[in-house]
């Protein structure tokens, strides 16, 4: 019996990692990690009836309100890969689903999602019943959460966002990121792609956590001679979608450390209106490049982080 005889679900997604995919750690990037969960979210949605959720002409379609992700392995290029989901739970218009991305020779998780989804109009995005099928197909889909895919360091309570521009400058929040979307980053309703809020995090996070990195390195014992980052958690919330053309900035800030990890939020916010499209929570760690491991925080470290920590920084 492989690991993978033990995972619930259908599979959803098949396929594996490309050498594009992977980024200057040498791993698959966080963003293609999204993307293949939205191609198994298509796969998840055609097994609760909607197999044309994702296409032009669709009368319904599924829009992400949160994501729950926990990094688990590595996935290098070639890597093959596989998905399989199930439902945790349904209501009236949202549900909350479970993806696991498997590597398919060893069975062993590569990363787990919870992805809370809504059934919405195409176009508005207004939220509206599962048609009768789907709750039927959604019974026998159920699935419980297995223990490596449950939250460990991050609350995924109910909250109200504080998220906004002016908070954001009152912080001093650090910008990582500012740019417009492109159609390309868009699907075909006209709303951004779900991987674009992880995504650009990753394209600008290198200006932000280096230092704080290169503080972890400074205190290590030994000191390793590369190092880089990688992340283990992610709590990822949806509040608007912006479209092609509309403008997004990226607000990042130290929430503290442990011996082990940093968390960090960041904030997607509308530089027009202050307000925010989305926001996010995030544990991430120093990663020794070359022993493939994490480096710990020393107490000294985390004296230097805990300055550089936001007090009362969250989602």
């Amino acid at each position: 019996m492989t690991p993978a005889d033990t995972l619930p679900g259908v599979e959803i997604w098949r396929g594996g990692v490309n050498t594009w995919d992977c980024d200057e750690m040498g791993h698959m990037n966080v963003r293609h990690y999204v993307v293949r969960a939205m191609e198994g979210l298509a796969g998840m949605a055609a097994e609760l009836g909607l197999p044309h959720a994702f296409a032009p002409h669709a009368n319904a379609t599924l829009v992400v309100r949160e994501h729950h992700i926990r990094f688990l392995r590595e996935a290098h290029a070639g890597a093959a890969l596989h998905m399989l989901g199930g439902v945790i739970e349904i209501g009236e218009t949202e549900a909350r689903l479970l993806q696991l991305l498997v590597h398919s020779n060893t069975g062993q998780l590569a990363a787990s999602f919870q992805t809370t989804v809504a059934h919405v109009t195409p176009r508005e995005g207004e939220p509206f019943p599962w048609p009768r099928v789907t709750l039927e197909r959604a019974q026998a889909l159920r699935v419980e959460v297995p223990e490596q895919a449950r939250a460990r360091s991050l609350d995924l309570s109910p909250f109200e966002t504080t998220a906004n521009l002016e908070r954001a400058e009152t912080l001093s929040l650090r910008r990582i990121g500012l740019g417009a979307l492109t159609p390309a980053e868009c699907d075909v309703f006209g709303r951004m792609r779900a991987e674009q809020f992880i995504g650009r995090v990753s394209d600008g996070i290198g200006s932000f956590i280096g230092p704080f990195r290169d503080t972890v390195t400074a205190h290590a014992e030994p000191r390793p001679a590369r190092v880089g980052g990688a992340v283990l958690e992610y709590r990822i919330v949806h509040l608007a979608w912006p479209r092609a053309g509309d403008r997004v900035e990226i607000r990042s800030g130290l929430i503290g450390a442990d011996a082990r990890t940093m968390r960090v939020a960041h904030w997607m916010l509308d530089p027009a209106t202050g307000q925010p499209w989305g926001t996010s929570e995030a544990v991430a760690i120093t990663f020794d490049l070359d022993a493939r491991k994490v480096v710990p925080i020393s107490p000294a470290a985390g004296g230097e982080l805990a300055k550089a920590a936001v007090e009362g920084l969250g989602l």
